[in-house]
């Protein structure tokens, strides 16, 4: 079983999980939000296929939270094109944010109606009400990060102008109990220090760069971005008040009354080439406005959970659960194995208690029987934690150390998994998803925690998101989707009765023939079980072209909009999933791809000799890989994704610890420098064995991209068109990675590029092509 970690005071959610039924949605109205009826998807009609102008129509529902009272909730409704003019150029540049915007509603939970809270779109950071309801505070991460305040009373929405400050474009947002707003800010002069490292580096007209200096380029350029001072405005009378200096900090917490706020500090001295978990942090204090002290000077081993009101909170190390408050100068060890003698584990050194308390001299036997607790999050009230182990998941109250199961675990490899999603703010209630990890078989259960009874309140197979609750626990809001669908928002009450679809997400689409997916077991070349995504075409079809859309593992029909645009236009779109072992990266595609391949052409679903493959950055450099070991797709494409291992590990433009440590130790998996093994970065590089590539092949670049640069991928076209192999090379000169937000053009561009080279190789000759769109939404 795989638990998800959370924080405390997250939110948002990205576990998916089912609805047990479809129930008929009201006649609401939905004020000012143009074309988004109410009322359920119609049944859907013969149409016409997919357009890139469709997708750039695609619109995506987030719910964020209720007003304390639970009369309103608050609702970001973006479109794809809200996403166009992405300045890929400026990637790496701390002061720009990528553009994705959003409009702002707030949604009347009684009657389904809503109100206009920003009718522009925003690329918008944090959004949070009031403690009396009566405000919402917005900040937004455009050109210009701004703050912003709406009046529930009077509908009005201003611009909080503060002369020489520029808001933090990652900043949090918190309200005080005596009607403060806290947020970060950044130190003046940031700005003009940020632009002009920036044109150093991109422009010159001199760079140098030191091999002795402690951080790379652009490494130390980044940090930038993590630089900020945290203030508290009078939203009456415009004061500001500092509440932390200017500090290289990760993350902050301020206490309900804004008296007292802890942060994680950056603490590295150098650029870490190892990253992750050997980063160096620090979990600081500062405590009725003295002076800053670390509460723990090294976060090596340590995960940490705040409690709500910025006090309590509680940390795991070494197997063991502890507990404390900011103000306390020792911690307890709630539950867990003792530390062995001379261990820091305990700040402060930490007392007895729980299950297995300290200072037993059996203890160093004893450590091999007892559980090792991994920390999963502590209540809103701080008052007991989630905790997992290998045996399942547990309901910990951190004054006894009495434990209670929330899940038991008899398969640990294919058993279901559990995430806790949502914890009312009395602490009285849990909600859990229930995931199977072998069919859409989902559940949302609902747990009193003072019993331990739980209720399933939904099951089924359907998608959707961790519930949002009101503060009285009465309503919820989640979204809801199926067959690879965009979601639509629901509200239900806290038992998920009487459940309504208060916003269809996309009902034009109801006109359009829309594929449907299915799950799809297969074993691959080494008899290992493994699970792909299926999306057909709209009825019924066999002997299908069949695209391969590559990348790791696959499970969850989650919303992909390149995938239902090949699949409304006539394709099978199969996303396999494969295994690797470290070192040896290379074997797993041919090795899960093609089975998949045999078990849809077994199935009839396929035509075996209409079979295409792509993917995009990890995707692309598979898929490039792929090709050089078989020949049994028909057509590839490589959307920015590398083909040199070598060049890709040193030679990226504003290089940071990313490509080294990829290729090293995560993604890529060689498990090894350059220098110890040369061997894996040659048997790496697809441009190594382009003349075994016998599959016509398409290269889809962006010039300013600087994760997988253009020059890395261009070097296969040059290797293929000297071996006088079928290859084109299509690069957009101001695009990204991946698919091009530069404008409706080249995103058009792209999709009717993708679309007409599978036509082109695998469509049956007369079937009409893609026409090129060249406006956008």
């Amino acid at each position: 079983m795989r638990f998800t970690i959370r924080r405390s005071s997250a939110r948002v959610a990205s576990v998916r999980i089912a609805i047990s039924r479809v129930v008929a949605v009201s006649a609401l109205t939905l004020c000012a939000i143009a074309a988004l009826p109410l009322s359920g998807h119609a049944q859907a009609k013969p149409g016409n296929a997919l357009s890139p102008d469709d997708l750039l129509a695609m619109r995506t529902v987030t719910p964020g939270d209720f007003s304390p009272d639970g009369k309103w909730l608050v609702v970001r409704i973006g479109k794809r094109s809200d996403g166009l003019n992405y300045d890929a150029s400026r990637e790496g540049d701390p002061s720009y944010t990528r553009p994705a915007g959003a409009r702002v509603y707030v949604l009347d939970a009684a009657t389904g109606d809503t109100t206009v809270v920003m009718p522009v779109p925003h690329t918008i950071g944090s959004v949070l009400w009031s403690d009396n309801g009566s405000r919402l505070a917005i900040t937004t991460r455009d050109s210009v990060p701004a703050l912003y305040i709406w009046d529930l009373a009077t509908k009005k929405l201003r611009n909080v102008v503060m002369p020489g400050i520029r808001v933090s474009d990652n900043s949090e947002l918190k309200w005080t109990t005596d009607d403060r707003l806290v947020f970060s800010i950044r130190e003046r002069g940031w700005l003009a220090q940020v632009q002009a490292r920036f044109d150093t580096l991109v422009r010159g007209p001199i760079t140098v760069q030191v091999g002795g200096d402690p951080f790379l380029a652009w490494d130390g350029l980044r940090r930038l971005g993590g630089r900020s001072l945290v203030v508290a405005l009078n939203a009456t009378t415009s004061k500001l008040d500092t509440l932390l200096s200017a500090t290289q900090m990760n993350a902050y917490t301020v206490t309900a009354d804004g008296k007292s706020i802890t942060w994680r500090e950056d603490a590295n001295i150098k650029t870490n080439y190892e990253g992750g978990a050997t980063n160096e942090s620090k979990f600081m204090a500062r405590i009725n406005g003295g002076a800053p002290h670390a509460i723990f000077p090294s976060m090596r081993g340590i995960n940490i959970s705040l409690a709500d009101n910025g006090e309590r909170y509680a940390y795991a190390k070494d197997g063991a659960i502890y507990a404390a408050s900011i103000s306390d100068t020792a911690t307890r060890r709630v539950i867990g194995p003792a530390p062995r003698a001379g261990s820091d584990s305990a700040r402060g050194g930490g007392g007895g208690g729980g299950r297995g308390g300290a200072g037993n001299a059996a203890d160093s036997s004893a450590r091999s029987r007892e559980e090792r607790y991994t920390l999963v999050r502590i209540s809103p009230v701080g008052d007991a934690v989630v905790a997992s182990t290998r045996l399942g998941m547990w309901l910990v109250d951190l004054n006894s150390g009495a434990r209670r199961a929330l899940s038991t675990v008899t398969d640990t490899i294919s058993g279901p998994r559990i995430t806790v999603t949502e914890w009312t703010d009395d602490g009285r209630t849990l909600y859990l998803s229930k995931v199977s990890r072998t069919s859409w078989d989902r559940s949302i259960v609902r747990v009193n925690a003072a019993t331990g009874a739980a209720d399933t309140l939904v099951h089924d197979a359907r998608l959707y998101g961790a519930p949002r609750l009101s503060k009285d626990g009465t309503r919820m809001a989640l979204t809801i989707s199926a067959n690879g669908m965009p979601a639509d928002l629901w509200m239900a009450g806290a038992r998920f009765e009487t459940p309504k679809r208060v916003i269809a997400s996309n009902p034009q689409l109801a006109s359009r023939a829309m594929p449907h997916t299915q799950l799809v077991k297969y074993l691959d070349a080494d008899g290992k079980s493994q699970f792909g995504v299926l999306t057909l075409p709209p009825g019924e079809g066999k002997n299908l072209p069949t695209v391969f859309s590559i990348y790791e593992d696959f499970f969850d029909d989650t919303f992909d909009a390149t995938t239902i645009y090949l699949a409304s236009h006539g394709y099978a779109v199969m996303k396999p999933s494969v295994s690797f072992d470290i070192g040896y990266p290379g074997e797993a595609w041919v090795k899960g791809v093609t089975a998949s391949a045999n078990k849809l052409i077994e199935m009839g679903i396929t035509d075996s000799a209409k079979l295409g493959v792509h993917g995009t950055s990890y995707g692309g450099y598979a898929t490039n890989l792929l090709i050089t070991q078989t020949s049994r797709f028909k057509a590839a494409i490589n959307v920015s994704g590398k083909v040199d291992m070598i060049s890709f590990y040193t030679d990226s433009p504003r290089l940071g610890v990313r490509n080294i440590n990829a290729a090293e130790k995560t993604q890529d998996r060689i498990g090894a420098t350059m220098w110890e093994q040369p061997q894996k970065y040659v048997q790496h590089s697809a441009v190594m064995f382009a003349d075994r590539i016998k599959t016509p092949l398409l290269l889809m670049t962006g010039g300013e991209d600087t994760n997988v640069p253009a020059l890395n991928t261009r070097e296969m076209y040059y290797a293929l068109r000297r071996l006088n192999k079928t290859v084109e090379w299509v690069n957009y000169a101001h695009g990204g990675h991946g698919i091009p937000m530069t404008n409706a053009n080249e995103f058009g561009d792209w999709h009717t590029r993708l679309l007409g080279w599978y036509d082109k190789y695998l469509m049956p000759t007369g079937k009409p092509k893609a026409a090129a769109t060249t406006q956008g939404n």
